[in-house]
């Protein structure tokens, strides 16, 4: 069963204004990480954790600031809850795949990488594919018309696999929170790269 840990004194004003914008929560929880700070990214995640229970970033970071503090097991537990939320989702499987092979005792000397050449060619597949001029379609005796048809996906749907490219598509669209969301899931793909991804967000918040 996965642990929850409820905070002795929660600043629930303050929480609550930034729970109504989840994009922007997971931001700062993913920075705390991407810093080492995982006690504190962790406490953030517990003190809301009855808002997300199908949510599989919340349940992704959970795991991450465990691996942190050196508690495999409990991060096994989410890894497994991620896999379950959404199968197709590859990060989930690689780390929980990792975390087995190296043994739930086994302390890492090093962050495990959630990145792997199946993202790298889906991302080269992104870029070609913004590069696709479609021929212009009319209104048809289809009972569904273009319009609804090219109506976008929620920014609460699960991005399988996250990419620059596709950050940048959904930058160039407005789709402002999708990115948001891309960038923030970019920060455990390539924690090298979280201080270039965190100032991405930063300008993406100011046309919010």
């Amino acid at each position: 069963m996965i642990m929850s840990i409820i905070p002795a004194d929660p600043d629930l004003e303050d929480g609550t204004a930034m729970i109504s914008k989840p994009h922007l929560f997971f931001a700062e929880v993913s920075l705390d990480l991407s810093r080492g700070e995982f006690q504190s990214g962790l406490d953030k995640l517990m003190l809301f954790s009855d808002y997300f229970p199908d949510s599989y970033l919340f349940h992704l970071l959970c795991a991450k600031a465990f691996q942190g503090l050196n508690k495999h097991s409990l991060a096994g537990e989410y890894l497994r809850k991620c896999c379950t939320i959404a199968p197709a989702n590859q990060v989930a499987w690689k780390e929980l795949l990792d975390l087995q092979a190296s043994g739930h005792g086994e302390e890492y000397s090093t962050p495990l990488p959630l990145f792997d050449p199946i993202s790298d060619e889906l991302e080269q597949l992104t870029a070609a594919l913004m590069q696709f001029n479609p021929v212009q379609t009319t209104e048809n005796s289809d009972p569904t018309s273009i319009l609804e048809q090219k109506q976008p996906f929620s920014d609460d749907t699960t991005i399988a696999v996250p990419t620059e490219s596709l950050a940048s598509l959904f930058t160039a669209q407005g789709a402002y929170k999708k990115a948001i969301k891309i960038y923030t899931l970019l920060i455990h793909l390539k924690p090298q790269n979280a201080d270039q991804y965190q100032k991405e967000i930063d300008s993406l918040l100011d046309h919010l």
